[in-house]
């Protein structure tokens, strides 16, 4: 009887979660550019709090993004892969949040120029991911 309890429910929690959607993923992006203002706001106006908020921002942005429902359910293994290559995403989601964290460190100790540099190559990680995942 427990058993038959518990997987209703868990049949019940899977069926109501919600699933990613192409707009959930542009909202997220939306949210890690508005992100990268607020880093960019913060070195403009030598402000750490800016820098710090922003930074926060862009790793709870980057680490939502994932394949949506469409892209996970499509059969066809050639087209997911050169559609949507999750290793790469993985890999570009990592670089992000720890390069994020090096920003903050360099710009707390005063380095401006070694964070601007670190914005640079995460910025160059955004696009990265825009032209050879997303085809922009």
């Amino acid at each position: 009887m427990k058993k038959i309890l518990i997987g209703c429910i868990l049949v019940i929690t899977l069926g109501i979660s919600k699933d990613y959607t192409q707009a959930d993923r542009i909202l997220d992006m939306q949210k890690m550019a508005h992100a990268m203002k607020d880093i960019q706001s913060g070195f403009f106006y030598n402000n750490v709090d800016i820098v710090k908020a922003g930074v926060e921002d862009l790793k709870k942005a980057v680490t939502k993004i994932h394949e949506t429902k469409e892209e996970r359910l499509n059969k066809d293994v050639y087209e997911k892969w050169i559609t949507h290559n999750i290793a790469m995403t993985k890999r570009i989601q990592r670089f992000i949040s720890s390069r994020a964290d090096t920003l903050l460190e360099r710009f707390s100790t005063g380095d401006a120029v070694e964070a601007l540099q670190v914005y640079t190559k995460i910025t160059g990680e955004c696009m990265k991911c825009h032209i050879r995942l997303r085809k922009w």
